[in-house]
């Protein structure tokens, strides 16, 4: 059985119409149309605590290491490319989408990763699947890395 705070959606076909509501806990915060907060979609996170414990390590190691389904290498030109969750797209860019302090950054992403020294970074998490596509629409299919910096 569900808890009393998940959503419910009940359908029942009557004659060839369908009869839905959705149940929705007054209490829990919500967005407009009843679209839960973005903090409540799972995401996979390295802390500045975990970057510290490991001093020196490029970044593009820490993202291999941390979170499954992410994928660095070394393209032939010597610059990087990153992978979440695979090849997306047969047609344009692969890459994940990088959201640097909150603005989208279009570099690529060896350029988006080196420019970022490891000590400023506060937090990054990535966001996969089918909430990216929710959160950033068709510039999120690909996956997104959300980079914190410390700010001063």
């Amino acid at each position: 059985m569900r808890s009393a705070h998940a959503h419910r959606l009940v359908g029942l076909l009557l004659g060839g119409v369908t009869a839905c509501s959705l149940q929705h806990n007054a209490a829990r915060a919500s967005t407009a149309g009843g679209i839960p907060p973005a903090t409540a979609i799972p995401r996979s996170v390295l802390t500045e605590e975990d970057v510290q414990r490991e001093p020196g390590e490029p970044i593009e190691q820490l993202l291999t290491r941390r979170f499954p389904g992410v994928l660095v290498s070394r393209t032939s030109d010597g610059g990087l490319s990153v992978r979440v969750r695979g090849v997306g797209s047969f047609l344009s860019s692969n890459e994940p989408l990088f959201v640097v302090d909150d603005v989208p950054m279009e570099l690529s992403s060896g350029a988006t990763l080196r420019a970022i020294n490891p000590r400023d970074i506060a937090s990054i998490e990535v966001i996969k699947d089918p909430a990216a596509l929710a959160l950033y629409g068709v510039r999120g299919a690909n996956g997104v890395i959300l980079i914190s910096t410390k700010r001063r």
